[in-house]
């Protein structure tokens, strides 16, 4: 998901679309400060993925958590973050019923089912019927 609580400022163009992972076993915090007139900070937990929006010249930096402190561990060009562009065929939305492989077969297929008696008398091994 793009970010979105704090938009760009107007002034800022050429906005690019990055990922930063966790890959440490540590809570870190992602911040972005040589933006003007944009705060950009987030708590990324181990593993946790962060998508965000972010103008080409940003630099991340990432800080550690410790028990009561953080360290600034790192300092990532977003440039170097960003996601590679969409093929044109993810956003093609102009596909006609013919072309989609998904509605080539019926949601519910005819179920083959034998036509006449298919019930039996129930027996029971050792007891004789009583008519």
């Amino acid at each position: 998901m793009a970010q979105i609580l704090d938009p760009l400022p107007p002034e800022q163009s050429g906005k690019i679309l990055c990922c930063y992972v966790n890959a440490t076993s540590k809570i870190q915090v992602a911040r972005i400060s040589n933006i003007p007139n944009w705060y950009f900070e987030r708590v990324v937990f181990p593993g946790q993925r962060l998508v965000f929006e972010a103008p080409r010249k940003a630099q991340m930096e990432i800080h550690t958590g410790m028990m009561a402190s953080a360290i600034l561990s790192d300092k990532i060009p977003c440039d170097r973050l960003m996601l590679k562009e969409p093929s044109s065929y993810e956003f093609d939305t102009d596909l006609s019923a013919e072309k989609d492989p998904i509605n080539t077969k019926p949601i519910v297929q005819s179920i083959n089912t034998k036509t006449g008696d298919t019930t039996k008398p129930l027996q029971v091994a050792g007891l004789a019927s009583v008519d």
